[in-house]
């Protein structure tokens, strides 16, 4: 035994080009899959061989966009999904498609070439290219037009047709020193330097803000808990708010002189405020491990 698992799912990523597939890959890697673009169809099967010991793959299933714009390779993709779901996997054909206007439009906003206009327009090559995919598009599993979607409504849509949950975005709650630096990834940085400072406490110095002790201490201030009554509600808000947006990280930093007792401390009670309210959180300290020697 190898210890590979099976992978579930694959999701096939085909259409116009400039249709959407590279967006279309970007919102199922934004929910976990394992993302490839530009794939050969024959060597789908060999990838989730390879595949069965990669978490994501495992766990979520494996996107591919595939490029099927000649005979054999249209062939090969009909073929491949055959084979995979007599393996057991779950495959879908996904094809993104837009109305030619649409699609002139956004070619010649960008001023790309469009793969099939070597020697004639962007529109002859776009008429050329819906002739070669007609079939595929035809035995698709999933047709999205494009051309009306902004970005939002498109990966609400693709999530929609293919049954893929949103992934909640994860929250990290951090604490640091300032004189070490302000984190430079942060979403939100609150200075907690307006509480006493434990360091200047003879029996705590050398603890830190994961200390009962410690906490102890920083409870008896008034301006702690006036603190927290007013910043945990806000950030629990901010944090469920964050899904709408497509951010899929919320970094909240809190700071204090050195980042090992006030900052530590505070991150601690905030970081387990959010996630008692059913948010994924993850804490982490920046700075504790220094200074702890005055």
């Amino acid at each position: 035994m190898d210890g590979k698992k099976e992978i579930k799912r694959c999701i096939i990523i085909t259409g116009m080009s400039g249709a959407g597939k590279s967006s279309a890959l970007n919102v199922f890697e934004d929910q976990g899959f394992y993302a490839i673009d530009n794939l050969p169809p024959a060597l789908l099967p060999q990838l989730m061989d390879v595949l069965g010991n990669h978490p994501a793959a495992v766990n979520y299933g494996v996107a591919a966009v595939v490029d099927v714009r000649g005979k054999e390779l249209l062939n090969d993709l009909s073929c491949v999904v055959e084979r995979l779901r007599d393996k057991g996997v779950d495959a879908e054909v996904l094809f993104v498609n837009a109305s030619d206007e649409a699609l002139v439009r956004r070619y010649e906003t960008t001023r790309r070439r469009h793969p099939l206009a070597d020697e004639s327009t962007i529109l002859q090559g776009i008429r050329e290219e819906r002739k070669m995919l007609s079939a595929i598009m035809e035995k698709a599993d999933i047709v999205i037009d494009t051309s009306k979607f902004k970005l939002p409504e498109f990966k609400n849509r693709v999530l929609e047709a293919t049954g893929v949950s949103v992934a909640e975005p994860s929250v990290i709650v951090s604490s640091f020193g300032f004189k070490y630096g302000a984190p430079q990834d942060a979403d939100y940085i609150f200075d907690v330097r307006f509480l006493p400072n434990p360091n200047y406490v003879d029996d705590l110095h050398m603890l830190s803000g994961k200390d009962e002790a410690v906490r102890r201490y920083l409870d008896g201030f008034p301006s702690l808990k006036k603190f927290l009554d007013m910043a945990v509600p806000l950030l629990d808000y901010v944090a469920s708010v964050y899904c709408e947006t497509g951010k899929k990280q919320l970094h909240i930093c809190f700071g204090c002189t050195g980042g090992r007792h006030r900052s530590v401390a505070v991150a601690e009670i905030v970081g387990a405020a959010v996630a008692a309210s059913g948010k994924r959180v993850v804490v982490n300290h920046r700075d504790i491990d220094k200074g702890s020697v005055r």
